[in-house]
């Protein structure tokens, strides 16, 4: 399993591939691509703003059947709790998304360079 960012999901449903690179797309098929609930927030507040033509849902039904994707199951107490340490950002997103792959367990796959340099589970090419 692997955690995606918001933008991973964006581009992979755009078919925006070539912003991919071919280690992280291999990792996106090999293994089973997991999201923050927060990603669905985040992709939700991006469409009510017109930066996204599709509901949350649209996309996230998309990569399901594409790719498998499931949605963590951590608690939001515990994802909170573990989020209050992460004070590289103030954008809560961010902080939820990186939070929700820490208590997981798992990598979180990336291209926000704040995101690679401060959390220890962020990755990339």
């Amino acid at each position: 399993m692997i955690h995606l960012d918001t933008h991973v999901v964006v581009w992979i449903c755009a078919g925006d591939l070539e912003r991919l690179p071919e280690s992280v797309m291999r990792k996106v098929q090999a293994l089973t691509p997991v999201v923050s609930p927060m990603v669905g927030l985040e992709l939700q507040c991006l469409h009510e703003i017109g930066r996204l033509t599709e509901p949350a849902h649209v996309l996230l039904d998309l990569m399901r059947e594409r790719l498998g994707l499931v949605v963590s199951e951590q608690s939001f107490p515990a994802v909170a709790a573990r989020a209050w340490g992460l004070c590289w950002t103030r954008d809560p997103f961010d902080r939820l998304i990186a939070a929700a792959a820490l208590v997981d367990d798992l990598p979180l796959l990336s291209a926000d360079e704040r995101m690679l340099a401060n959390c220890s589970v962020a990755e990339w090419a």
